[in-house]
């Protein structure tokens, strides 16, 4: 495996999709420096971020040991988990096959089991208007996919086989499922593959990093950092 003798800086904030990376880099052991962006108090806007995250979200990277010993930052949490495992040999199998079936998970966690858990989450809790069409639309999505996340999961221990960065990529998006409506009693596979997730020291680790921090903010009433989070516009 690919030594890393200095710190990977992650720039990082303890939702599901900063969860992506922390876990990644407890399970490769490799030593990180965390730089916390507060997106509730606008971190996320400052110039010095912009530079590494052009689409103001965290996470981002920066590998001091990148290609050809040079320096270099990644954003985007499903590129950075690519990154990581090329570099490192891990959590991607070597096979096309094997890659496909890792990539295509990902690319559906990317795509739909976020965004649209996203979206579940923004009108249930956030919206100030509680619009039933619209909570109806993102349950019923939500719902359809984890039907297809359990079915994925019949007779398989993990998402793509062996464990990799496509469970990495999922499991914090499951850990607020009683927020979502789910009842992750009617989707057995998932309850056991999320159990065995969660005893898995490093994914717990992972999953605790800031938590402190993300206690202090109650979202749901912090008018403050919604219009920080919310309805934002091109700069």
């Amino acid at each position: 495996m690919t030594e890393q003798t200095k710190p990977i800086d992650l720039y990082y904030w303890p939702t599901p999709n900063g969860w992506k990376i922390t876990i990644m880099l407890e399970e490769l052991g490799v030593p990180y420096t965390i730089h916390n962006i507060n997106i509730g108090t606008g971190d996320q806007f400052e110039p010095d971020f912009l530079a590494i995250s052009p689409n103001n979200k965290m996470p981002a990277i920066v590998d001091p040991e990148g290609p050809g010993g040079e320096p270099i930052s990644v954003f985007e949490s499903g590129a950075i988990l690519l990154y990581l495992a090329r570099k490192f040999g891990r959590f991607l199998p070597d096979d096309e096959r094997g890659r496909v079936e890792v990539e295509q998970w990902l690319m559906w966690q990317m795509g739909g089991f976020g965004p649209m858990l996203g979206q579940n989450h923004h009108f249930g809790t956030y919206a100030p208007e509680k619009i039933e069409y619209a909570i109806n639309r993102y349950r019923n999505e939500t719902h359809r996919l984890y039907g297809v996340l359990n079915k994925a999961l019949e007779g398989r221990d993990f998402v793509a086989g062996d464990y990799s960065i496509a469970d990495m990529a999922i499991v914090g998006w499951v850990v607020p499922h009683e927020r979502q409506g789910i009842d992750l009693e009617e989707f057995p596979n998932i309850k056991r593959w999320f159990a065995a997730l969660n005893a898995r020291a490093t994914v717990k680790t992972g999953l605790a990093i800031g938590k402190e921090d993300r206690a202090k903010f109650d979202l749901s009433k912090d008018k403050d950092a919604q219009s920080v989070l919310f309805n934002q516009r091109a700069r």
